[in-house]
């Protein structure tokens, strides 16, 4: 339900599990992780999805059991901060819960035109992943992000580029070559001058 595949040092990690909105189980959590941290040697990751949701964040059974509040979501979230390539968020749909930390994780995030973003954890009694508020504020303020995580509130595509938690709105059909683009002079750069500029950029 994870698929890798490797290209031109171009990695693309796919969650597909369409059926049940990409929602993640334990098993596909810890296969997002044990990837990400051997992902050291890409020039570029491609974070996406099938279908037409993203990720709805914890499948519920396994939410129920625990998964909500794992250690393996700020795991992945870590992993993918740490890659030393250019990482991307290709969001096919709509992102919710704690798979909002992989998004908040990567370099750049692009998005189709009708995703939704919302991360209902007041509602669900739940904190949030320690790094998700902090990696949140920094894109967007405090404010609008207590708008999400206190208010509850779904953020359409257009209010996330406004608000800069995404980086460009694509249609559906162009969004892994606008990903694959956007990936193609990190690629062709000699290796040091790619992951000093990523560096240099904090």
């Amino acid at each position: 339900m994870i698929e890798l595949a490797k290209d031109s040092g171009v990695w693309t990690v796919t969650i597909n599990r369409p059926d049940k909105a990409n929602a993640l189980t334990e098993d596909m959590l810890r296969t997002l992780c044990e990837i990400m941290e051997s992902a050291d040697e890409a020039r570029a990751v491609i974070l996406t999805g099938r279908g037409k949701v993203f990720s709805a964040g914890a499948d519920l059974d396994a939410a129920r059991t625990g998964l909500a509040v794992s250690g393996l979501w700020e795991r992945l979230s870590g992993a993918i901060a740490r890659l030393p390539g250019l990482t991307i968020a290709a969001l096919n749909g709509t992102l919710a819960g704690g798979a909002t930390g992989m998004a908040l994780a990567c370099d750049i995030r692009i998005v189709v035109p009708d995703a939704k973003f919302f991360y209902p954890v007041m509602k669900l009694g739940y904190l949030p992943q320690p790094s998700d508020p902090a990696r949140m504020t920094a894109l967007i303020g405090p404010a609008r992000t207590k708008l999400i995580l206190m208010g509850g509130q779904k953020i359409r595509a257009d209010e996330a580029l406004a608000f800069g938690l995404v980086d460009r709105v694509v249609a559906p059909d162009t969004l892994m070559e606008t990903a694959h683009s956007i990936c193609a002079d990190t690629i062709a750069a000699p290796i040091e001058i790619a992951r000093g500029i990523k560096e240099m950029c904090g």
